[in-house]
């Protein structure tokens, strides 16, 4: 917790305008107000309730599905197998896989649980909204570690082969936050930001071989165009960093108690098959709900830290799909976070993310609206 603090005090630090720091508290408030919540759920379940007939189909619950999946850091549905398991399981815990629509109580129950588990995490990893407004870059661009930092990264390119624009490009995404640069990967910032400078550049090679000597003069050119524009038009940045070191698995599983009562309750809501065993494939299920106290991300946020839990899966032979019982399934998950919690401890994974906010969200299909987890965001850049 003192890392994440520490984390957000060094973003505050920055030149660029702290808009806000999301921690989860506005969440937790709101659904600790019975009232104030109960009218939140009220709006929302009319907005779902397209047929009106007082209860919400499997249907009509999709977009809150995607709503919840986007405010967790799910890529979009369909982008991967696992990013869509964990869709499937958000929309069982509304209709524990067997019902074919909820009542506005059960829907109200399982949004305060996902709401509090979504507070939670931000309280661990808070978003810091950014306003990036070319201070910071222009700062970059006259400091003595800008020679240092321009040469490294044109160790990088290939000149004589790469065209100028190729060269600016690249060097633009070797860019951070840090430099005061918003995301130069972000399509949004392409299309007003880093191609009207280019243009505004007005070079007539900019498509021709280019040597090393010339790209470094126009770097620093197109790197003050982009700090005026900056300037006249700032950007709104989500940014959070993250570092995953094992060790609240190690927390976790130091608490005898705490580790019995989460395995207990995993175990309750798994299917079981004959004589209450239940398949291997549900461990993935299973350790994606401990993840938060845990934590960890969940499966299909961080491809790092996935390829983590993969190994400790097949270390521990859990992806065979054979039956287990109790005992079985709840030794192999403690194995499966042990060997996480070593692999992350010896090797930190640290993840910055930063997201351009284009406007705030209006559509009546988001759950979370006007919540301050409802941007309107493109991809995260890590």
């Amino acid at each position: 917790m003192e890392q994440r603090q520490q984390q957000a005090r060094r973003s505050e630090g920055r030149r660029n305008g702290v808009v806000q720091v999301v921690d989860g508290s506005e969440i937790r408030a709101l659904v600790e107000d019975k009232d104030a919540f109960a009218k939140f759920v009220d709006t929302k379940f009319r907005q779902l309730d397209a047929d009106g007939d007082g209860r919400l189909s499997v249907r009509e619950l999709q977009p809150a599905v995607a709503d919840i999946g986007a405010a967790i850091g799910l890529p979009a549905r369909g982008s991967s197998p696992q990013a869509d398991h964990i869709y499937s399981e958000v929309l069982n815990e509304f209709t524990h896989g067997k019902q074919d629509s909820v009542s506005k109580s059960e829907f109200q129950r399982v949004l305060s649980d996902i709401l509090l588990g979504m507070a939670a995490g931000l309280k661990r990893d808070p978003i810091v909204i950014l306003r990036i407004n070319g201070e910071d870059l222009n700062e970059f661009v006259e400091s003595p570690r800008y020679e240092t930092e321009a040469v490294a990264i044109s160790s990088q390119m290939e000149f004589g082969n790469a065209s100028l624009r190729q060269c600016l490009l690249a060097a633009l995404r070797q860019l951070t936050v840090d430099h005061g640069m918003p995301p130069a990967s972000d399509s949004w910032v392409i299309e007003n930001v880093i191609e009207p400078a280019l243009q505004e550049l007005g070079a007539d090679h900019l498509d021709q071989p280019v040597s090393q000597e010339v790209f470094f003069q126009e770097f620093k050119k197109l790197l003050g165009i982009i700090t005026r524009k900056l300037q006249e038009h700032p950007v709104i940045v989500a940014h959070t960093e993250n570092t995953f070191d094992g060790s609240g698995i190690r927390r976790l599983l130091s608490n005898k108690f705490e580790l019995d009562k989460l395995l207990d309750s995993v175990w309750r809501d798994v299917p079981k098959e004959h004589k209450e065993k239940t398949s291997k494939e549900y461990l993935r299920v299973a350790l994606d709900r401990m993840a938060d106290a845990a934590c960890l991300p969940p499966y299909g946020a961080v491809d790092q830290v996935d390829a983590v839990v993969n190994e400790a899966f097949k270390m521990a032979k859990a992806d065979d799909g054979k039956t287990v019982d109790e005992a079985e399934f709840k030794k192999l998950l403690t194995e499966i976070l042990g060997a996480v919690m070593l692999q992350l401890d010896g090797n930190p994974i640290s993840v910055s993310t930063n997201t351009v906010v284009h406007e705030p969200m209006s559509t009546s299909s988001s759950l979370l609206s006007p919540s301050p987890l409802s941007p309107m965001v493109s991809s995260p850049s890590e």
